[in-house]
């Protein structure tokens, strides 16, 4: 009987301690989750105050000029922006200069009354495909960025007028789907790293300035005369060393910049293109050396001194004219030295 009351006792104890700490788990568990859910609480009131003081900050930025709302940031570090953002999604530009912003939002596409991006001068490097949901969009400015790769889905801004991605550097291409801006009038590709006059820029409908010096530009296409409406065409500090006849065709050009590259002749036909008010050809190793012809006058106006400037529109032209000569010359004294030996022939 000993034996069996020692037994039944020890199994009591046994199951009483058992239950006891299985019931002090279940405890221990209960106030993990009671300080987990205190600990969540405190974070999202942590960020909820977050995003009151950043959303705070940033209605202090948005403006109304002209009409227009204006998200303007300037000389502050963002270099991302929170979701909460969006809340200004009726803003139609952002003004948004040396902030350090590494990349633009995919949110972006949230913004459909925008119609000025303007985030030049930070550090973004990639254009995401989001943008191309901006179909109201007429400016997209991202001068001296890091961007090196455009993509397709931008030509889904079918409004935009202007276009600027000077000084990215390591920028060598675009998109072929690009012909597709029609309305693009402006467009900046300065300070990058185009081998060539690329074919989706030729073909853009509308273009009437374009700015692709500092590049490393080697030829310009035959057919550069399908930029009908082209009247600025900058082509400076690249490695050109002729010019297609064909540049003779762009009837509504009216300023040309060819200064430092590797010219060493002027198409004859550029003569005829009347149009032509400002040409600059400085700092080219052009085959001849040619001088203006003093002014015929020392009271002459100072108004066409832009024509008068050495390696200007009169320079051509003095220089184009001098290259006749001068070819005339060649041809006439091989004519009488031909004329020569067919005498002593006979």
């Amino acid at each position: 009987m000993v034996g069996v009351v020692t037994c039944s006792s020890v199994s009591s104890i046994k199951a009483l301690w058992e239950t006891r700490i299985k019931r002090r788990e279940e405890e221990q568990e209960e106030e993990y989750k009671r300080k987990t859910a205190r600990s969540a609480t405190g974070r999202l009131s942590i960020w909820a105050w977050e995003d009151r003081a950043v959303l705070a900050r940033l209605r202090k930025k948005v403006q109304t000029e002209d009409g227009r709302l204006v998200l303007r940031i300037e000389h502050e570090e963002w270099k991302s922006f929170p979701g909460c953002l969006v809340q200004f999604c009726q803003v139609h530009e952002w003004q948004i200069h040396r902030t350090g912003l590494l990349k633009i939002p995919q949110f972006i596409s949230s913004f459909q009354s925008l119609l000025v991006l303007d985030l030049s001068r930070n550090s973004i490097a990639e254009i995401p495909r989001q943008i191309g949901k901006l179909t109201q969009l007429r400016e997209l400015l991202l001068s001296y960025n890091r961007i090196q790769l455009v993509p397709e889905e931008l030509s889904g801004c079918e409004n935009l007028e202007r276009l600027d991605l000077a000084m990215n550097r390591d920028l060598k291409d675009l998109p072929d789907q690009l012909r597709n801006l029609r309305k693009l009038q402006h467009l900046d590709l300065s300070m990058n790293a185009f081998s060539s006059l690329l074919d989706c820029v030729v073909s853009l409908p509308a273009l009437e300035w374009l700015d692709m010096g500092g590049n490393c530009l080697q030829n310009l296409p035959e057919d550069i005369h399908r930029m009908e409406k082209l009247h600025t065409l900058w082509l400076q500090r690249n490695q050109l060393e002729r010019l297609p006849e064909n540049i003779s065709r762009m009837k509504n050009l009216d300023t040309l910049v060819l200064s430092s590259n590797m010219l060493r002749d002027i198409p004859s036909l550029m003569e005829d293109m009347s149009n032509l008010r400002f040409v600059n050809f400085r700092d080219n190793p052009l085959t001849l050396d040619v001088s203006l012809p003093p002014r015929k006058t020392l009271t002459e106006d100072n108004e066409d001194e832009e024509d008068r400037e050495m390696f200007g529109r009169e320079f051509m032209q003095t220089y184009i004219k001098e290259a006749r000569k001068r070819a005339y010359a060649v041809l006439n004294m091989h004519c009488i030295n031909q004329l020569k030996e067919d005498t002593s022939d006979q």
